[in-house]
């Protein structure tokens, strides 16, 4: 189907909600206040019995749909694991593929939850999403709290990203590389590798990376790049001149943290837009819409939408691969946790109940077609 045709039907998908709620664009980083207490019942959207699933939609449109998958729940819960199997093409691993889980002593590798995962994704058909090998956050306390010169710890960074992509060769789809490397004003984040490794600790890793998996596809992730604005550009302008270099970057991924009360940016599309003229693969890697509880109707529709602004400018964008929720049901969210009275960020509720942001996403890649 010709790009201006899937154009029209996500834009007719949307419509309505487009229309409705007018909500003003802001950065969706910083948690609002708590809102009162006492949640509101939501009576849940329904599916009707044999709806196909959104995996089987994405593959109508050439796109795969994906889902962070929390290991502990896997083991544990049936009817997440159902649904893991049922309505997603890929996984990504939430947790048990970063360094601190991976290699929690020196020299001591714990490989056996992501290799679990990786086993449930082929037995499903599944593709994975390793995520990730380089970030700031949830090191070992042994790199963070280690005494090594600059020389060292580029060792110690080269070996972990070898080892890890070496141990996962031809079973991971695509490689989070890079995980949050800027700041919101467009600077590079002040992270232990950028002190002591100088800014070419980025060429670095996605290089190592392709010479342990050559066949891997490798991406630079980051939150609040969705639109146009100083941190996108950024990182724009920094994959464009690796590239230059011939530095083996291949996709950039969009987070797509959003939240209904500082609206959705207009530019999604046109920011994608740009990473395609490069060349360059693009996904959305993290989607979820929280909201200030308690949950209502006006939220959730408001959610709804937030969900098809991303959904819709990745089936506009030629070289968009994938689209990926943060975990899919309310039960097992990140989101309570980490921004204070914020949740229901997720398209099921906590009991499995379709909300109106599943629909949305059926409806949009139902609309969409074959992409290719």
């Amino acid at each position: 189907m010709l790009k201006v045709t899937r154009a029209l039907a996500i834009s007719a998908a949307t419509a309505g909600l487009l229309a409705t709620f007018t909500l003003p664009a802001a950065s969706a980083g910083a948690p609002a206040g708590a809102a009162g207490a006492g949640e509101e019942t939501v009576a849940p959207s329904k599916g009707a019995p044999g709806d196909p699933t959104l995996g089987a939609l994405g593959r109508k449109a050439g796109l795969r749909i994906g889902t962070a998958v929390d290991t502990s729940a896997l083991a544990t819960d049936s009817t997440y694991r159902e649904t893991v199997a049922r309505e997603f093409t890929s996984v990504t691993a939430e947790n048990v593929m970063k360094w601190q889980l991976t290699e929690p002593e020196r020299g001591k590798h714990d490989w056996a939850a992501a290799d679990g995962l990786v086993d449930f994704a082929r037995s499903h058909k599944q593709l994975v999403r390793g995520h990730t090998l380089v970030w700031h956050s949830q090191l070992p306390a042994w790199v963070t709290e280690g005494s090594f010169t600059p020389e060292e710890l580029r060792e110690i960074l080269r070996r972990h990203v070898t080892e890890e992509v070496r141990h996962f060769k031809g079973r991971i789809w695509q490689w989070d590389v890079v995980n949050e490397a800027f700041n919101d004003d467009g600077t590079l984040r002040d992270s232990i590798w950028l002190r002591n490794l100088g800014p070419g600790y980025i060429a670095d890793a996605f290089r190592w990376a392709h010479q342990a998996d050559p066949g891997a596809k490798l991406y630079i992730n980051d939150y609040n790049i969705e639109g146009v604005n100083a941190k996108s550009t950024a990182l724009y302008e920094l994959v464009k001149q690796l590239r230059q270099e011939g530095v083996p970057v291949h996709g950039v991924g969009l987070q797509g943290h959003f939240a209904v009360q500082y609206g959705f940016p207009g530019d999604v599309a046109a920011n994608l837009k740009r990473f395609d003229d490069l060349g360059m693969e693009s996904a959305i890697t993290e989607a979820d819409v929280r909201m200030p509880m308690p949950a209502d109707n006006v939220k959730l529709q408001a959610q709804a939408r937030g969900y098809s602004v991303l959904l819709g400018a990745c089936l506009v964008t030629r070289r968009c691969t994938d689209f990926t929720v943060w975990g899919f049901t309310d039960k097992y969210s990140w989101v309570p946790g980490t921004f204070e009275g914020e949740g229901a960020a997720n398209v099921l509720d906590e009991n499995y109940a379709v909300k109106p942001a599943f629909d949305a996403l059926r409806q949009d890649l139902t609309l969409a077609g074959r992409r290719r």
